[in-house]
């Protein structure tokens, strides 16, 4: 018998397993309600992050439905659900990669940007600022802003590692994560992170670049983090009513 090459299962897929195998042996019959993320992460002694890319792979997968304020149920199979299968990096992953990697890029952009490199990351905030979100046209402009920073540094790699981590957005998983909790709001919230970025950049301050970039994609990472689930629903009526 030939030996299979051995992959390490992302924790968020370990999750979702669990949750599947329980779902196929009626632990949670079609219609029910899943414990919340909060317990969920307390029962597995997992991140509620790693729970919410977990729930995100099932719904992707036709297993479950989000109900936003009112909790993740259990629904009959669908045939257009994305296999288990699937191999994908889970939305934090990347947001972690990237401001690892881009956030060194943008410290040396300080550094070494022309005239013609800020011109170019100036056209992609201005037209950031004039798209609806979300939508094609802002992940379009959003993109180039990100590009447009790495292409400072004159390195075709750097400026293929950026584009291919941002596609990545593009994945089911990420795209699904961000239907509940992108909005004109967050949108907002990340062009002036965007221009705190340039403006650094713009200063020659290597030091507040790398960090506003980095402060981009943490807050990115926050954004994705808000609850979902029942939990989510109250603590926003209680924010409202003190």
């Amino acid at each position: 018998m030939p030996l299979e090459a051995v992959e390490a299962r992302r924790l968020y897929r370990q999750v979702a397993d669990q949750l599947r195998a329980l779902i196929d042996g009626g632990e949670y019959p079609v219609g029910s309600r899943l414990p919340t993320e909060r317990e969920l992460a307390e029962q597995l002694r997992v991140s509620r992050p790693t729970v919410r890319e977990a729930l995100i792979a099932l719904e992707v997968e036709g297993r479950v439905r989000i109900r936003v304020g009112s909790g993740i149920y259990v629904i009959e199979p669908t045939a257009s659900g994305v296999p288990a299968s699937a191999n994908i990096e889970g939305p934090f992953e990347l947001l972690r990669a990237r401001e690892f990697i881009e956030g060194a890029i943008a410290g040396e952009a300080a550094r070494l940007a022309t005239s013609e490199d800020i011109a170019r990351i100036d056209a992609a905030l201005t037209a950031m600022a004039t798209v609806e979100h979300p939508s094609e046209a802002s992940m379009i402009h959003d993109r180039a802003f990100h590009v447009a920073v790495a292409g400072s540094l004159g390195n075709a790699v750097l400026v293929r590692v950026v584009g291919e981590l941002f596609d990545q957005r593009l994945n089911p998983y990420f795209a699904k994560l961000a239907t509940y909790f992108e909005n004109p709001e967050s949108w907002r919230a990340a062009h002036a992170e965007h221009e705190a970025i340039r403006h650094a950049i713009v200063a020659r301050d290597s030091e507040r670049a790398r960090t506003a970039m980095r402060d981009h994609l943490a807050r990115s990472q926050g954004r994705f983090a808000q609850s979902f689930g029942a939990e989510a629903a109250v603590s926003r009526v209680l924010a409202k009513s003190g």
